[in-house]
């Protein structure tokens, strides 16, 4: 563990490779690390295993630091079984979930104390269900009281939720099924509520949210500085959230502020950020909150009294809040990222709390691309990391509001000279005009020795759901790699955000796809492809492929479905051919309940288009997906049987959504799908009929 002075740069060993090695053994593995806040302890992570998606699940080790004592928590606890173990505030003891109870260990005294014990594999006590997890970035379900006292938490029952069960063929003589409560659109959801224990045991204070406790999600909850908590509430359509103050002594709750949009209240839980949401931004030494809305039509933040009140307005004009970035301490500044001008890059900016004033951008005008920080508690000093489409990322340490490079932290020349050789020609990102008179951002990236005489097959990638955007000025990572390999054997490779996608555009862009997911992304892409030809005379009509995962496959299978005189060729990975089979979060929120758009889930589902089919198709999914279940693409498979339509199938056995276990398979997932196009869409170009 080492420590580096911010503006020098000077490095000072914290603590040895020998001081965290226990006893016969090497030294501990760090996957993750905490201090107390007198740095006078270090809480470390190891053996991590996963659940679902993230690591959080393994061994704590504390040491102490003046004493050299290095021991193990969880007392006889099994191998690799504790989650989200915090120090407390005063750093005397340390919380845990084990078993799916909550548990508090004494530093001092070694005294292990079960705060809740009706944990069990329905009753979840300080983490969260399935659902929760993949949709709202909730895993660590508890939180320390300022005064180190008491511990509020969640906890799920989910009773009456139905069981999904996934076969495991591989990993030993008879089949292994696992079953998860996994609530698909339309059915029952786990019951929620917050809990009040003290550190010491004694029976939990139930926090007395309004509202069924199945109906309503609790999507945000923390302490404020003076012992109270503060929780956010969804209702199950989405379209409303509620922020409640409670007394965690007596579990009384009281509405300080709703927020409504008629699609959905759009929480940066929802918007599959890099980290879980896990507390308000503070103004004003508590007594205010930051909430972002699009209730003028753009994404602004506000600042919301804790007294309640009308919010006031800390962002002008017509540009979104993409992320917040940090809140000074003094509430004077508010740092946040956005797009500028250009929808496809990401700036940072900063705008005044204690005044009206226009947001100010502090990212370098000259460096066109995306922009991320890591900003320090002070708002000195940040991690800068940028990129491009064609550049691969760089991290510096910053100074700010100036944001004067202190030095480089991170580059890879190797990577950078190795890039050049393979983005010639550069990418180009593009304005598409559709017939309707909206404009589609896309980029488009070109074979070597490109011929603008000849006719060239195009690729499109795709996803096309609220979840995510694709056209974005930044690294691309090995999908992108993937892309440019594609373009070296002679493709037109091009991306398009359609409506509904979350680019920075406003609300109106944003929320157009509410209730018809599917329908507008197929119309919008079809006719992007389309427009583009018009323009590029280059364009082989007549060779146009088209590929995506997830969300992207269920775009793909509904392109070539629904337009199969455009798309010739088409690779759908892990997608979901039925909106009913997936999840009630995710689903619900953008397409609203299945009993009262039953007509909105039919037309956006590819399943009940599969007729529509003439084109080649790959259909790929991995058997133990616990996200998008194989479930549906087997009743695809059905029903393409059953229409007598050819088609081509890869199942990856025992892998989840990312497809990614196991040596070779990354590879492998993408040779198949290179080797596909090469196979059935020619790529080079060729010379014009009649020529």
């Amino acid at each position: 563990m080492v420590e580096h002075d911010t503006a020098t740069g000077k490095r000072t060993i914290l603590v040895s490779a020998a001081q965290i090695t226990p006893p016969k053994e090497k030294p501990l593995a760090i996957s993750d690390y905490s201090w107390s806040e007198d740095f006078s302890h270090l809480l470390v992570f190891t053996a991590a295993q996963k659940v679902w998606r993230v690591r959080t699940r393994g061994d704590y080790w504390v040491l102490d630091r003046k004493s050299g004592r290095l021991r193990k928590l969880g007392g006889d606890a099994p191998a690799s079984s504790l989650m989200f173990a915090k120090f407390s505030p005063d750093g005397s003891q340390v919380a845990y979930v084990r078993g799916n109870n909550l548990y508090v260990e004494d530093l001092a005294t070694g005294a292990i104390r079960a705060l809740t014990s009706d944990g069990s594999a329905t009753l979840i006590n300080g983490t969260s269900d399935w659902v929760y997890e993949e949709e709202l970035n909730l895993r660590d379900g508890f939180r320390w009281s300022p005064d180190s006292k008491s511990i509020a938490f969640w906890q799920f029952d989910s009773t009456g939720v139905e069981q999904f069960s996934i076969i495991n063929n591989t990993d030993s003589l008879y089949p292994k099924i696992i079953n998860i409560p996994y609530p698909k659109a339309g059915t029952k959801n786990s019951s929620v509520r917050v809990g009040v224990v003290s550190a010491s045991g004694g029976t939990p204070v139930w926090i007395n949210i309004p509202g069924d406790s199945r109906e309503n999600y609790l999507f945000r909850m923390n302490w404020t500085r003076d012992g109270r908590l503060v929780i956010g509430q969804l209702n199950r359509r989405q379209d409303n959230a509620i922020i409640f103050t409670a007394d965690p002594q007596t579990g009384a709750a009281k509405e300080i502020f709703r927020d409504h949009d008629d699609a959905w209240v759009d929480i940066p839980e929802s918007q599959g950020v890099r980290e879980a949401t896990e507390a308000f931004e503070w103004l004003n030494g508590g007594k205010n909150f930051v909430w972002l809305s699009e209730r003028d039509g753009w994404r602004h933040a506000y600042s919301v009294s804790r007294e309640g009140g009308a919010p006031a307005l800390i962002t002008r004009g017509p540009q979104d809040v993409m992320e917040l970035a940090a809140v000074d301490p003094a509430s004077h500044w508010l740092y946040f990222t956005a797009a500028g001008n250009d929808a496809t890059q990401r700036y940072l900016y900063r705008a005044p709390v204690d005044h009206d004033g226009p947001p100010v951008r502090l990212s370098p005008g000259d460096q066109a691309g995306t922009h991320s920080y890591d900003i320090s508690p002070d708002c000195r000093w940040a991690f800068h990391t940028w990129s491009g489409f064609d550049r691969p990322p760089v991290t510096e340490l910053v100074s700010l509001p100036e944001h004067r490079v202190v030095r480089t932290l991170e580059e890879n020349p190797a990577l950078r000279a190795n890039t050049a050789s393979i983005t010639d020609p550069p990418v180009e990102f593009l304005r598409v005009p559709l017939e309707d008179g909206e404009n589609l951002d896309g980029w488009l990236v070109k074979p070597r020795g490109f011929n603008p005489a000849k006719k060239y097959p195009l690729i499109v990638y795709v996803y096309g759901e609220p979840a995510s955007t694709t056209v974005v000025d930044t690294w691309q990572g090995k999908r992108g790699l993937f892309h440019r390999a594609l373009a070296a054997q002679g493709y037109l490779v091009a991306s398009f955000d359609n409506r509904g996608t979350p680019a920075p555009k406003g609300r109106a862009w944003r929320k157009s796809i509410y209730g018809e997911v599917g329908v507008l992304s197929a119309r919008d892409q079809t006719n992007a492809v389309l427009s583009l030809a018009r323009q590029r005379p280059y364009i082989d009509l007549n060779r146009v492929g088209v590929w995506g995962w997830s969300g992207g496959g269920s775009n793909t299978l509904n392109l070539m479905f629904r337009s199969p005189d455009l798309y010739r060729v088409g690779v759908a990975v892990a997608p979901v051919p039925d909106q009913k089979l997936y999840d009630t979060i995710y689903q619900e929120r953008y397409m609203g309940l299945p009993a009262e758009n039953a007509e909105g889930y039919r037309l956006g589902s590819p399943i009940n288009f599969a007729g529509g089919l003439r084109g080649k198709l790959l259909i790929v999914h991995g058997t133990g997906d616990d996200n998008v279940h194989f479930q549906g693409t087997q009743e695809l498979i059905n029903v393409l049987i059953g229409k007598g339509k050819p088609f081509d199938f890869m199942e990856y056995p025992n892998r989840t959504h990312s497809i990614s276990e196991g040596a070779g398979t990354s590879l492998h997932v993408y040779s198949l799908i290179a080797r596909y196009f090469q196979e059935h869409l020619p790529p080079g170009g060729q010379e014009p009929a009649g020529n």
